[in-house]
């Protein structure tokens, strides 16, 4: 990955928060249907507590005797005794019994170290706003349950940043619920999801809570130049899929899969650094529509509760109520895809498919009042280079990476919330060091992230957060004879923001 030495690495540090933040979404649509407040189900908005992950679970409902606590009753769409005569006219469903619609909206304040703008002396490439007043998303999103066990959600970003050009489509699904008692199998053990949607990652990035994504999830595995010329996978962890997922089990306790195929999201811009492509040639690499990619994750969750009544309920029983279970839970996941080549000579079209793979585990354990959690990930991309001849592709050296974060989530009062992660990634396409002409040659590379921070709920549903990313020094060029970084800078940053779901 070349990086010319007058275009800032932060051309977008400014979004960074907005752009890659996870659109975190609570539903205030359920404490109207229900009666009941956001903290039902959250801990600290976005976050779930047991509960929360049991009305998922469920398809957006109580996990028990839904109806009794419903304040807003369903309309039934067609009469009960039609159950009876299907096939022979439509079977009920319902819709609620109002429009489930809910809005979002937060903005950020940032300031960024005095150094940041050092790699640009000099020159007069682009400079970085030591401090920057940043509006994030205006969103809008539903949703529910159809009734018969179909859950639907769709959440949509009107404008990012303060330009409605940035918003997009986030998750946009239907939900079949338990549909393996039609196979006469185990309640909750099959469930079908249709539409776009977030792979079950261990933890979630599109309702994440932090103000700052999880670095190893935004991770693109891009060959660096000589070592890995032929990839130029920008496949990440954080991007939707679109396609059908399979799963069954619980988020709250006992065992947990899933398994996903879905639509190839690995195009990228061409690349510059081929050392053997003829010059009449052009290079795109794009999606294979003929192959999709395929996403599989299973993980158990070992509630540890004295008391066996609580440990097998939904929630755990306190003294004052109920509350989280004491828990671990251990996982593991593996996406595979394959990214495409294809070069147009001036008689015929070269076709060169790299497969990928990004492997890892995880675990959370929860005690209390604390949540410490934590992923690894390892990606692998299989090279193709450029015959001299221009007549086929030979393997080349593939690209790596890995890396992970851990996280622990203290609750300081039922309204605060501290928070610690380290992040940790780890890629030979990361930083490069010129050699002359238009080629660089990788070097091992780590970016390391530590950041506090800490969450305050002025009412259930507007939150205060602060966040101060410790990084270390970093470089865009190197001292091609001794190797020491030239004008070194640092992007430590303090962000606040505020934000309000209705």
């Amino acid at each position: 990955m070349e990086m010319p030495r007058r275009v800032s690495p932060f051309l977008t540090l400014v979004l960074t928060v907005v752009l890659l933040t996870g659109s975190s979404y609570a539903i205030p649509a359920f404490s109207r249907q229900y009666g009941t407040s956001c903290t039902t189900c959250h801990i600290d908005f976005p976050k779930l507590n047991d509960f929360g992950k049991a009305f998922k679970d469920a398809g957006f409902k109580f996990p028990k005797n839904d109806e009794d606590f419903i304040k807003v009753p369903q309309v039934m769409l067609g009469a009960p005794a039609q159950k009876e005569l299907w096939p022979h006219t439509v079977f009920p469903g319902t819709i609620p019994g109002l429009p489930p619609i809910g809005l979002r909206f937060n903005q950020f304040f940032q300031v960024t170290s005095k150094n940041a703008n050092n790699y640009n002396l000099g020159t007069t490439g682009q400079y970085v706003p030591r401090t920057d007043f940043q509006p994030g998303y205006f969103s809008i999103f539903t949703a529910g349950n159809f009734g018969s066990d179909i859950a639907f959600w769709v959440d949509d970003d009107l404008s990012v940043a303060g330009a409605n050009a940035n918003g997009s489509l986030g998750d946009a699904y239907l939900r079949f619920v338990n549909v393996g008692r039609y196979f006469k199998l185990p309640t909750d053990s099959l469930t079908l999801k249709v539409g776009q949607f977030e792979l079950d990652l261990p933890f979630t990035q599109a309702r994440a809570y932090d103000i700052s994504a999880y670095d190893i999830y935004s991770q693109a595995n891009i060959g660096a130049n000589l070592a890995a010329p032929g990839v130029d996978n920008h496949t990440t962890l954080a991007g939707p899929g679109r396609g059908i997922e399979l799963s069954g089990g619980h988020h709250y306790g006992g065992y947990r899969y899933a398994i996903a195929v879905v639509d190839q999201n690995t195009s990228g811009t061409p690349p510059t650094n081929q050392p053997n492509v003829p010059s009449a040639t052009g290079v795109g690499f794009v999606s294979d529509s003929n192959f999709k990619d395929l996403y599989g994750r299973f993980a158990y969750r070992f509630n540890l509760e004295r008391d066996p009544a609580s440990r097998h309920d939904v929630q755990a029983a306190g003294a004052t109520g109920p509350r989280d279970h004491t828990y671990l839970t251990l996982g593991s996941y593996y996406f595979y895809g394959r990214s495409v080549q294809r070069i147009s000579g001036e008689s015929a079209v070269l076709t060169g498919r790299e497969p990928f793979y990004r492997v890892g585990g995880d675990f959370d354990f929860n005690y209390r009042k604390l949540n410490l959690y934590g992923l690894f990930m390892y990606g692998h991309d299989n090279s193709l280079v450029l015959k001299l001849a221009g007549n086929g592709f030979i393997p080349g050296t593939s690209a790596k990476f890995n890396g992970g974060f851990l996280q622990a989530d203290y609750m300081a009062l039922p309204w605060m919330m501290t928070i610690l992660r380290y992040d940790r990634v780890q890629s030979t396409s990361d930083f490069l060091n010129p050699t002359g002409g238009n080629y660089f040659m990788p070097v091992g590379s780590t970016r390391d992230r530590v950041t506090p921070g800490v969450q305050f709920l002025i009412h259930a549903n507007i939150k205060a957060s602060f966040e101060y990313a410790v990084r270390p020094r970093q470089a865009l060029s190197y001292d091609p004879t001794t190797g020491k970084a030239l004008n070194p800078f640092r992007t430590n940053t303090a962000t606040g923001a505020l934000e309000f779901v209705y």
